[in-house]
């Protein structure tokens, strides 16, 4: 690849390039957000950073007392993975064949760039919009998610800094730029279940008490269940078991206790306090001594209709050409902490087919795409005040 000269670069690409170049590894941030930050600032945006614990966030407002609407994202990244599989540095941008390569190009450094300069190409047209502009910007999506997004929501809510629209920039996208929107997500629930046997030789089944056999029928229930149908936004609530380990590591001793996460990713057909109480009542039918602790990872939420999923749907028509689809398939994002306060909230970004992995990268022209669908949004919601 020929080296990249900053003046043959459009202001998206270059800032992409930018932020990419800042091995941001969660939680670490590295200067990304100073990056943004500064752009903002010039654009009369008030500059509040807020760190908690090891994560550094970026709130920024320009306006106050109109409606807000906020772009949302994160700057911190997944590890690469081993380097030797890469083909080139995950950190050093390379383009090829029109793909910019990089760790976060898609997940989603390309996506805080495009919402920069849309914001600075809206502003140019339209210096006194009749709504708010903010950011949301953490270092912890991929992480823990405890010290990022949430925190920074529960001050806004204390301070009643109401976000009216939100648009998350995850990777939303399959085939092409902007055929899917995400307008929700399903909720994730996650148990950690302890079956407790009693130890013993395994010549002597009279003295043990099995926790693997014991589980086994009960797990099997659980793996069948049916929870519900889902409806017209969700789909049917899944059971997975995720990790499960039992035994000392030699082969004549039953164990005494057998460990195990298993996840609900569930529709807004049923509550996580039911989900709870149903696991319980199947694993008390089935007699077994066990303990169970759960961890609410977030709550369903839906964006059906509106202002902003209006906007958002016209602008990828406009520029793409086709009506985009509205799903709430996938994991969660950052949109399940600031859904809960009243906020219309999508995610649209590039395409994922290579988001978390080995040459992670992004078509350049979706990033000039992404761009044009952002702003014209804006403008969407400027004419429709």
């Amino acid at each position: 690849m020929k080296p990249m000269n900053a003046n043959e670069m459009s202001p998206v690409l270059e800032l992409t390039i930018d932020l990419i170049r800042r091995p941001s590894v969660t939680p670490a941030d590295e200067g990304c957000q100073q990056l943004m930050a500064d752009r903002l600032a010039a654009q009369g945006f008030a500059i509040e950073s807020m760190f908690f614990e090891d994560t550094l966030n970026l709130w920024a407002r320009r306006g106050q007392g109109k409606p807000l609407f906020c772009f949302a994202g994160h700057t911190d990244v997944v590890p690469t993975g081993p380097l030797a599989q890469w083909h080139s540095d995950p950190f050093v941008p390379e383009i090829r064949d029109g793909m910019l390569y990089g760790r976060g190009t898609a997940d989603m450094k390309g996506s805080l760039a495009a919402m920069i300069v849309a914001t600075e190409r809206f502003l140019a047209k339209y210096p006194d919009p009749k709504f708010d502009i903010a950011y949301l910007i953490t270092s912890d999506e991929e992480g823990p998610f405890i010290n990022g997004t949430k925190r920074v929501v529960e001050v806004l809510e204390a301070r009643q800094e109401k976000i009216r629209w939100c648009l998350v920039g995850e990777p939303s996208s399959t085939a092409q730029l902007g055929d899917v929107i995400k307008n929700g997500r399903r909720g994730s629930l996650t148990g950690y279940l302890k079956i407790i046997g009693v130890q013993g030789h395994v010549a002597y089944p009279h003295l043990v008490t099995n926790p693997i056999h014991r589980a086994a029928p009960a797990l099997a229930e659980l793996s069948e269940q049916v929870w519900d149908h889902g409806n017209a936004y969700f789909p049917a609530t899944s059971f997975q078991i995720s990790n499960i380990h039992a035994g000392t590591g030699a082969t004549n001793v039953v164990p005494g206790e057998l460990d195990l996460t298993f996840n609900f990713r569930y529709s807004t057909e049923v509550t996580a306090e039911q989900l709870q109480q149903q696991v319980t009542e199947i694993l008390q039918r089935h007699q077994l001594n066990f303990q169970l602790d759960w961890v609410l990872n977030g709550l369903p939420f839906l964006t059906e209709s509106g202002a902003l999923v209006a906007a958002v749907v016209d602008a990828v028509q406009q520029i793409q050409g086709f009506t985009p689809s509205l799903e709430t398939s996938g994991g969660t994002s950052d949109g399940r902490f600031i859904a809960p306060t009243g906020a219309q909230v999508l995610e649209l970004g590039p395409c994922n087919g290579s988001i978390h992995k080995i040459n992670e990268h992004v078509r350049v022209a979706d990033l000039e795409k992404l761009v044009d669908v952002y702003s014209l949004m804006l403008e969407n919601l400027q004419l429709c005040q």
